[in-house]
């Protein structure tokens, strides 16, 4: 209210002084002998003008007043709401983990108990046996809290070359790794050179021109937030779209969304050794492989029979990666699973999993 009052002062003092001018105009006036009923007017109409500005200054004084206490109420309010959201997002937040938590154990409980388990600021490990009538194998639950723990890795770090799961994993400081994409042999410049199927990224960059041709290929990974990402592509733009960070490719896809993708007739029945990457609904990986052609130890799996036992495990999104004496299971410097070839087959690529 001071600035207030010092602000009318100053508006004010113009016209005081003109009064005071004008008084003393008065008294000169009559000296001159002026016509001093005319000044007189003059005065009293200055006057009431004077009179009538002072009532606007008190009732905008008064307004200012007013407009003050309601800012001030608002304020108030305002910071009462904002209380209120903050109380809603933190009951928010634990409603969010209490339902998190409750899907976790469900998870684990589908899951039965860990054999193995890593846990750091960049990603969590769970390890589980899978035995299953007629088929076993091994499961890897992994939580990404960092990006940058899930990489592809490439046969000798050079386009066209072969090397173990294990190696690969061995070499970066993996914990964990599983075998990845489909490959086919073929020669370069006269000399052997072992082809990656369809597309594959690393460290978000395509490592080959685009391919894409009737099979049906998928590519699958991360992107580069962490989540699991998944498509068949039909041009570049459908795997650029999805933000890739690292990827691999094969066929076919198995669930979407937690719905059953159609197998291609060949794929459906028979019985293999299988790697498999895919996702659950609260963004958590999960990394499968499942021995086979070894008797009484594992006889392999029918994509089929695979796709209801993931479907069972409360998967959403799986991805059948290459297989067969491929498949390999490395965790913490061995390989857990049986390799149907007797010993880990040389692959083209890995997916690693940092500790």
């Amino acid at each position: 209210m001071g600035k207030i009052n010092i602000f009318i002062f100053f508006l004010v003092a113009p016209f005081l002084a003109l009064m005071l001018v004008s008084m003393d105009f008065v008294e000169t006036s009559s000296a001159l002998n002026l016509p001093l009923e005319e000044v007189e007017t003059d005065i009293k109409e200055l006057h009431k003008v004077t009179e009538d500005f002072h009532e606007d200054i008190v009732s905008l004084e008064n307004q200012i007043y007013k407009f003050h206490e309601v800012a001030k109420d608002q304020r108030e309010t305002f910071n009462k709401q904002e209380g209120k959201i903050t109380e809603l997002s933190d009951l928010s937040d634990k409603q969010k983990k209490f339902s998190e938590d409750i899907y976790e154990k469900k998870i684990l409980e589908m899951l039965g108990p860990a054999i193995k388990a890593h846990i750091s600021d960049k990603v969590e490990i769970k390890i589980f046996e899978l035995k299953e009538l007629g088929y076993r194998g091994y499961i890897a639950k992994v939580k990404l809290f960092d990006p940058s723990a899930f990489k592809v890795a490439i046969a000798k770090d050079e386009l066209g070359q072969v090397e173990t799961v294990s190696s690969m994993a061995k070499r970066n400081n993996a914990i964990l790794a599983i075998n990845g994409g489909g490959f086919f042999s073929t020669k370069k410049n006269g000399k052997k050179y072992v082809k990656m199927i369809a597309n594959t990224v690393v460290d978000g960059k395509l490592l080959e021109p685009f391919y894409q041709d009737d099979e049906n290929f998928f590519f699958a990974g991360i992107n580069k937030k962490g989540q699991v990402i998944g498509t068949v592509p039909k041009k570049l733009e459908d795997v650029l779209n999805l933000d890739p960070y690292q990827g691999v490719s094969f066929v076919p896809m198995l669930l979407k969304d937690g719905k059953k993708i159609p197998l291609p007739q060949p794929w459906k029945e028979t019985k293999h050794p299988r790697t498999i990457l895919g996702r659950y609904s609260n963004g958590d990986l999960i990394m499968i492989v499942i021995d086979g052609r070894q008797g009484e130890w594992s006889n392999g799996v029918s994509l089929e029979r695979l796709q209801n036992k993931l479907l069972e495990l409360g998967v959403e999104d799986a991805y059948n990666l290459d297989g067969g004496g491929s498949s390999s299971f490395y965790y913490n410097g061995e390989v857990l699973n049986r390799p149907s070839d007797g010993r880990e087959r040389p692959v083209v690529n890995s997916i690693l999993i940092y500790p």
